[in-house]
């Protein structure tokens, strides 16, 4: 369509920024088309080049798109829903929404007092007794705890901290496969993902490299129990990483070590290489109750700031009640002792089914956490084909950008007694060619 806006500037820079002015404001709502390079830049009154700099700019952070002889265009908004689960059906067992075994959460938690009347808790917006046990917490694990803020999830965190680092069109790397929530997020804000490889260590230093080297302006990252691919970072692996982003100090970390305490095998935290711009986020959802929507986050000065100065203009604070509760069960014997009892029960039955499935010969991944990840060639051939025996397991696309194809199961609740009978089943699935389905 074509627009009335009109185009400012006489260097590519000030281009580029009225062009976003115009995005931003809704003058230039998506599909609006741009003036052609030649006659945009007779207008101005500069060189064919300057303009078409500030148009390979606006490509390159995603504002705009070319489409050949349709000339240039503002690029659609991203959609927010394409990568959504879709629904389980009756009478299967469900392996694929990575849940925690209910049997392992508290029943209920312990009654908290809730303050009366109606004031505002901006003044004192964390609890110091939970600001306490934040701190012991990542402090038991190597993560610097001279600042740390709460806020209502890990995606609640990492959205604020995007939002006020970030501008529409600046990249951002993501693991490949990763968690399909964060890939959604980062396309809802307008940011790039840009793919980086993970294997049983996590995220590759070579990936990191051509990301960062490429302009990334953000790296999230799960240091253990990566979703899906069950990574966990080694001692050298987080050492190799640490070097890598020496090389762009300016880089926003966003560690996401979503399931603490379940993981199975200890923290080895970028945040303990001294990294300039970097945020560790936790949450309890997964051990402690999957509606208690609180998250702890421990960060560098300057991403405290900015986190909890736009925390402060939008819900102000983490509800006390939501707090007070959290602090009961950090500090109830009961329900740590689940914890603990998760932990090594979701261990094991990671383990034992990944043995149950090497011994059909199919490979598979699952270093830490609640799943477990299988390549496969063709993911709707093996999510049929389990189906067929009564297991519903999630399909890899909604966690790819461009790494090869797999399902998702999820160990956590598949007990050792029955893991056997789901590899036996799944080697089925995959026929007679299961060894090549399964490398």
């Amino acid at each position: 369509m074509a627009t009335q806006y009109e185009i400012r500037g006489t260097n590519a820079k000030e281009i580029s920024a009225s062009v976003e002015r115009g995005v931003a404001d809704g003058s230039l709502p998506p599909g609006s088309a741009l003036p052609p390079v030649r006659a945009l830049a007779e207008r101005l009154g500069v060189s064919p080049g300057t303009v078409a700099a500030s148009y390979k700019e606006l490509r390159g952070r995603g504002i705009v798109l070319t489409r050949g002889r349709g000339g240039t265009v503002v690029a659609e908004a991203p959609a927010v829903a394409s990568r959504r689960p879709p629904k389980v059906p009756a009478g299967l067992r469900d392996l694929a929404g990575g849940h925690p075994d209910p049997v392992f959460l508290p029943d209920a938690a312990p009654s908290v007092w809730v303050s009366p009347g109606a004031r505002s808790h901006r003044a004192s917006p964390r609890l110091p007794r939970l600001e306490e046990l934040t701190r012991a917490w990542y402090e038991r694990d190597g993560v610097p705890s001279g600042d740390v803020t709460f806020a209502h999830s890990a995606l609640d965190c990492v959205a604020r901290l995007l939002s006020v680092e970030l501008r529409p069109g600046d990249a951002v790397a993501m693991e490949d496969p990763g968690y399909h929530h964060l890939l959604d997020l980062v396309s809802a804000l307008g940011l790039r993902s840009v793919p980086v490889a993970v294997d049983d260590e996590g995220i590759r230093p070579d990936a990191l490299r051509a990301a960062v080297r490429a302009g990334v302006r953000a790296v999230i990252c799960g240091p253990r129990s990566q979703n899906p691919y069950g990574g966990c970072f080694s001692a050298q692996r987080r050492d190799a990483l640490v070097e890598v982003l020496a090389e762009a100090p300016d880089v926003l970390v966003i560690e996401n070590d979503h399931a603490a305490e379940i993981a199975g095998v200890p923290l080895h935290s970028l945040t303990a290489g001294g990294l300039t711009r970097w945020a560790q986020v936790r949450t309890v959802t997964k051990y402690l109750g999957t509606d208690l929507r609180w998250a702890a986050m421990a960060c560098d000065a300057v991403t405290l700031a900015r986190h909890d100065g736009r925390l402060l203009l939008t819900s102000g604070w983490v509800s006390h009640a939501l707090q007070e509760t959290v602090v009961s069960l950090l500090t109830d014997p009961a329900a740590q002792d689940l914890v603990r009892q998760a932990n090594a029960a979701y261990t094991l039955r990671r383990r034992t089914l990944l043995d149950e499935l090497a011994r059909h010969g199919i490979a598979a991944h699952g270093a830490s956490g609640l799943n477990v990840w299988v390549p496969v060639r063709d993911e709707a051939a093996v999510v049929n084909g389990l189906r067929s025996s009564g297991w519903w397991v999630a399909a890899g696309a909604r966690f790819r950008l461009a790494a090869g194809p797999g399902v998702r199961v999820t160990a956590a609740e598949l007990p050792p007694s029955e893991a056997g009978r789901f590899a036996a089943d799944f080697a089925a699935a995959l026929g007679e060619r299961q060894a090549t389905y399964g490398g």
